[in-house]
């Protein structure tokens, strides 16, 4: 593995230069799934700026925007449906933008994620540009653009805003930026509820770190870096302020409720929303086995499933960095064990980019011509099934 100090670092001279183009095929991809977007939709007279603004829980996030928390929908079958489920970070940039520009609150929602989606193609490069060179991290850009669910990178909802903040803590993290890791691990936790999994990467890499520095390799020449003044202090910091933006949204949420710390998930609840460890789930899978045409989907779901296991073995089998493990696996877990709104799970994993480090790792080695028509067909495939999803269930 290259030594992290030949890498060209953010802030520094040549790092936008040598981010660039991932950066670029990141917005030519983006720019593909918009116009397939536009056209799919006029021909259905639909409105392709009311999908990626003012449906689902982009409405959720934008009335929390205009008027804050406290808004609830009662279903005839008793559930509640209240806006506490949503972390309160997109809602207050909505907010920011549209006091300061023109812009509605929807509007400033989509700015915020199509400004979120380059800042997070840049952390994603970074990280993989750390860890297996600039062609792989140009190349997990890559994919992770054309994944199929890839058009909520453009929609008002959360995901980019998330995943910008999560690869950059990653990336904080692995250089030793303590303090700017646990700063960003905080936003990501008032961004979505998975913000813990950040926090979880940075006390594992805060933990190693202390192991290392007061194991026995210590006594035989430890880095340099863990050695410097202030280290230990700026690492104590760091874990201390990850935790604190999820911790504080759900705290928060249980003293309005009146329900204690276990308020938010009373919340979820409400929303059909839970942890199972998967079992409906997998019952919701196996129930597509019970006709022809279903049977095909529940295929699908078990291919994917498998898919999503391997990469994540096939990432442990090559050592990837622990705090790229830990947030992974935690995403992951989270994403395919949550006991509800089985369509979402595809939308759920898109923070979990290092899942696609292997896959990166092998279309790096790949000729530059083979790996273009590759990522390009994908694309292709991925705008039009962006455009038809947007035009039909979406993304609930």
């Amino acid at each position: 593995m290259t030594d992290l100090k030949t890498r060209a670092a953010p802030g520094r001279p040549g790092a936008l230069r040598r981010a660039a183009p991932a950066l670029l095929g990141f917005a030519a991809v983006r720019a593909l799934g918009l116009v397939a977007l536009a056209l799919w939709s006029a021909a259905r007279d639909k409105s392709a700026h009311t999908l990626l603004t003012a449906r689902w829980d982009s409405l959720w996030y934008s009335r929390v925007a205009a008027g804050g928390y406290g808004h609830e929908v009662r279903l005839p079958n008793g559930d509640v449906h209240s806006d506490l489920a949503f972390f309160p970070l997109l809602p207050w940039l909505e907010r920011l933008g549209a006091a300061v520009s023109p812009l509605s609150h929807a509007d400033a929602g989509l700015v915020v994620s199509l400004l979120a989606s380059l800042a997070a193609a840049w952390g994603i490069f970074a990280v993989g540009d750390q860890v297996y060179g600039r062609r792989a991290g140009i190349c997990l850009v890559l994919l992770w653009a054309v994944l199929p669910v890839g058009i909520v990178q453009s929609m008002a909802y959360s995901e980019s805003l998330f995943t910008a903040l999560a690869a950059w803590s990653l990336y904080a993290v692995r250089t030793g930026r303590w303090v700017t890791a646990g700063t960003l691990a905080l936003a990501a936790g008032l961004t979505r509820p998975v913000g813990l999994a950040v926090a979880a990467a940075v006390w594992a890499a805060g933990v190693a770190a202390f192991v290392r520095t007061r194991g026995p390799a210590a006594a035989h020449g430890a880095p340099a870096s863990a050695r410097a003044p202030g280290e230990g202090a700026r690492c104590a910091l760091g874990m201390l302020l990850a935790p604190l933006g999820a911790a504080g949204y759900v705290l928060w949420v249980g003293h309005r409720t009146g329900d204690g710390p276990f308020g938010y998930l009373d919340v979820q609840a409400g929303w059909r929303n839970g942890f199972d460890g998967g079992w409906a789930f997998a019952r919701f899978t196996a129930e597509k086995f019970t006709s022809f045409p279903s049977a095909l989907a529940g295929a699908g779901l078990v291919l994917g499933v498998a898919l999503v296991g391997w990469l994540y073995v096939t990432g442990v089998r090559r050592r990837l960095p622990l705090p790229l493990l830990v947030y992974t696996g935690i995403v992951t877990a989270l994403a395919l064990c949550a006991s509800g709104y089985f369509g979402s799970k595809p939308r759920l994993l898109l923070p979990a980019f290092p899942l696609l480090l292997p896959l990166a790792a092998a279309l790096a080695r790949a000729r530059t011509a083979r790996s273009a028509a590759v990522v390009a067909g994908i694309a292709v495939a991925s705008a039009l099934y962006g455009a038809f999803w947007l035009n039909g269930s979406g993304p609930p």
